[in-house]
């Protein structure tokens, strides 16, 4: 592959690690095989402070996303009731690090210079914000169109004095029961989650100077309440007491779930810890939310700044029709009035809808390796340089991981999860090495493919994903873009809500302007079960470089919780529904035309409808265990995996495959190679994630000084942060 042109960027190199890290998932797909965009998403959240934050505690199931974007340093897994494997994850946290007793501890305020400072916060917004910051309204579908960034420093301080002093009170009455106990402390993180969420979310959706510039005041305060929260030794306590006596045998399945999620997560979040240690352990987190932040606002920042305008049709040879309208369309937004498709003047982004088919279809090698080159070395440079970013995130979760009492950050992560660090590996190492001669004859097969096309050289980075689409084509007789007619995104959520129907006996029924939005894209829905709402959505399709970041991902906006009130039109005594988004970054409509989506992108909604079912369709009544919280990392993706599925079964495509101006179906002859070209390159595909993970784990254990791994030690030195270029070795046939 011309080991000189093996170039990655900081921000895929931090994301891969990432994959395995501490937190809750925020279910996150990638759109797109490339293995570096996915990895860059899979960062965003975990390694985004605004999200790091989101949850109130190292403990606490909340603000829960499945976002392959969350690795929140600050944060525990996002789940759902028990699984199998639940009890053996609170024994390997048991075998970790020692745990002392804190004997007899007071129960009264545990913080008095936070308590003072939580009055004087008080005092100093004033009691009215409540009634007048739309961020703090007592709803359950958030006033998104008229919160601004001007709220969020005012309305989170008011909220985290207040929630302060309710931890004061709960610290100091606090009893190891389930009322006396739980509900309270569910009480209190919810209304966090709802409140940071919202901001989370438009940090994600909305992004802008003024609300970065919010964020990163309010951050550090936002921080320690988690902290204060993981480390109540009163709450702890409670919680053993509860699992210890005699309460604990009348507490059902879903009640136990939640006391051994929290007691494993007080033992992640510092809860042991003293003086120093507790100090040191504090201000790690403090200072991995601040880098994440800052990491994620530059890869967002790099892939803005790319622009590359087009005027010679030449440059261009090979674009589809669908790629040149939509370049067309970005030109226009960008001033350049009566750019067209057929003509010109085009504009290309890194954005992944303008990206991903010049690597596929442009004809222009230079453009491709080019924007390759741009795309895979984003924040890897200058002010939006990464790298010590990188190094300081990976030294402070090894120090974290130490001070817990763990060898490295890469076997804290695996204390929430239901896989033990040596497992892990040797299953990936196993995924490895049996894709590896498939993944080299996937190459082979490109190179000779390309070569029997008057391409001599030997194929590199920016050449492997265009000769590979032609060998597509040409094996298969198929095309995307003679597919993307037949994919328009109504029709597609016409047959997915169908399926939802067939499956859950759920009915799917727009709302549109029923609750405010962030977007006028943006699309509302409620899930019906006979007369009644089960739970409502929101979908917000369409890529928005400008101010949304890429991938796609399903998150929380409210769980199901017998605890509040549910929203109007509920049945009767209803607990309070799921509320969940649905945040994809596919192909906008283009003159006038729907989203004609890739099959891709087809699959990505499918399956980030997977992760809201679950969310949505919960039955269970405890809302620290409802839906997607507590779920182990290494399990939840299986709703996804399952709905995905339902894209290639006949009558569930045949619902929606329809052209969307003759309304003709989709060919059988197309649907047949549809299905035989699913497994193209997978021998490549499977050795991308597989070592990806290897790589992941291997960094980690890297920081310990000790690599005794014989995987581990057999990856070239060149993995070392200090030289980015090695690590393509791994990732790299294609």
């Amino acid at each position: 592959m011309g080991g000189t042109q093996r170039v990655l960027s900081a921000a895929a190199i931090v994301c891969i690690i990432a994959l395995h890290a501490h937190a809750r998932p925020m279910v996150y797909m990638s759109q797109g095989s490339d293995l570096e965009e996915a990895v860059q998403q899979l960062m965003y959240s975990g390694s985004n402070g605004t999200q790091a934050a989101a949850n109130l505690t190292s403990r606490q199931s909340q603000g829960t996303a499945v976002q392959e974007d969350s690795t929140s340093d600050t944060a525990s897994h996002a789940g759902s009731l028990a699984a199998p494997g639940a009890s053996s994850v609170v024994k390997t946290v048991a075998a970790g690090p020692h745990i002392p007793s804190f004997g007899n501890i007071s129960r009264g305020m545990a913080d008095s210079a936070q308590a003072t400072k939580a009055a004087a916060v008080e005092a100093d917004v004033g009691t009215d914000v409540f009634t007048t910051n739309p961020l703090l309204a007592d709803v359950v579908f958030p006033l998104y169109d008229q919160v601004t960034a001007e709220h969020v420093v005012p309305g989170m301080r008011a909220l985290l004095a207040q929630l302060h002093k309710e931890i004061d009170g709960l610290e100091a009455s606090v009893e190891p029961t389930w009322h006396g106990l739980v509900e309270p402390l569910e009480k209190l993180t919810d209304r966090h989650q709802r409140t940071w969420g919202i901001v989370s979310h438009l940090k994600g959706v909305k992004d802008s100077d003024a609300l970065r510039k919010a964020v990163e005041e309010v951050q550090p305060e936002n921080v320690a309440l988690g902290l204060r929260l993981s480390q109540s030794k009163p709450l702890y306590q409670a919680f053993k007491a509860l699992k210890d006596g005699p309460v604990w045998e009348t507490l059902n399945e879903a009640q136990q779930r939640v006391v051994d999620i929290e007691l494993r997560d007080f033992v992640l979040g510092g809860v042991a810890l003293e003086g120093e240690q507790k100090e040191r352990y504090n201000a790690i987190q403090q200072e991995l939310a601040q880098l994440s932040t800052k990491f994620s606002n530059n890869v967002l920042d790099a892939t803005k700044a790319y622009k590359k305008v087009i005027t010679d049709p030449a440059e261009v040879d090979g674009l589809p029709p669908t790629a040149l309208g939509l370049a067309a369309q970005q030109a226009r937004s960008e001033g350049h009035e009566g750019a067209t498709a057929e003509k010109g003047p085009w504009l290309l982004t890194l954005d992944f809808p303008s990206y991903y088919p010049v690597m596929t279809h442009c004809k222009n090698r230079a453009l491709r390796e080019e924007m390759y080159r741009a795309y895979i070395t984003r924040a890897s440079a200058g002010d939006l340089d990464n790298t010590p970013i990188i190094e300081k995130i990976l030294q402070l979760r090894q120090e974290k991981a130490e001070l817990l009492g763990f060898k490295s950050f890469a076997e804290l992560s695996m204390a929430s999860k239901m896989a033990t660090f040596d497992k892990a590996e040797d299953l990936l190492e196993e995924l490895r090495s049996s894709s590896y001669s498939a993944a080299q004859t996937d190459l082979d097969d490109v190179k000779q493919f390309a070569g029997s096309r008057g391409f001599t050289e030997d194929p590199l980075w920016w050449d492997v994903a265009f000769w590979a689409e032609r060998l597509r084509e040409d094996k298969y007789d198929l095309k995307d873009e003679e597919l993307r007619p037949y994919f328009a995104l109504p029709e597609v959520l016409g047959g997915l809500f169908k399926v939802a129907k067939r499956l859950f006996d759920v009915d799917i029924v727009p709302a549109d302007g029923e609750v405010p939005v962030w977007h006028p894209d943006v699309r509302f829905f409620k899930v019906m079960q006979g007369a009644a709402p089960r739970a409502y959505f929101y979908l917000d399709p369409y890529s928005r470089p400008a101010e949304k970041r890429g991938g796609a991902w399903m998150a929380e906006v409210v769980g199901r919780s017998r605890l509040f009130i549910a929203a109007p039109g509920a049945a009767p005594g209803s607990p309070r529904l799921p509320v969940a988004h649905m945040v994809c970054n596919q192909s906008p409509p283009v003159d006038g035309q729907p989203s004609l989506m890739t099959f891709r992108e087809v699959e990505t909604l499918f399956h980030e409808f997977g992760h809201a079912l679950q969310h949505m369709l919960t039955t269970v009544n405890e809302g620290l265990v409802a839906g997607i919280r507590g779920v182990e990392w290494d399990a939840v993706e299986l709703p996804s995996q399952f709905m995905e599925n339902w894209c290639y079964d006949r009558p569930t495509l045949y619902s929606f495959a329809k052209h969307y101006q003759t309304g003709e179906p989709l060919p059988e002859d197309m649907f047949k190679r549809l299905k035989e070209a699913k497994t193209f390159r997978s021998g490549t595909m499977m050795l991308r994630q597989a070592s990806g993970g290897v790589v992941t784990l291997c960094v980690m254990w890297e920081r310990t000084g000790a690599m005794t791994s014989s995987h581990c030690t057999a990856l070239p030195s060149a993995i070392k942060l200090g030289n980015l270029l090695g690590l393509g070795l791994g990732l790299g046939l294609g």
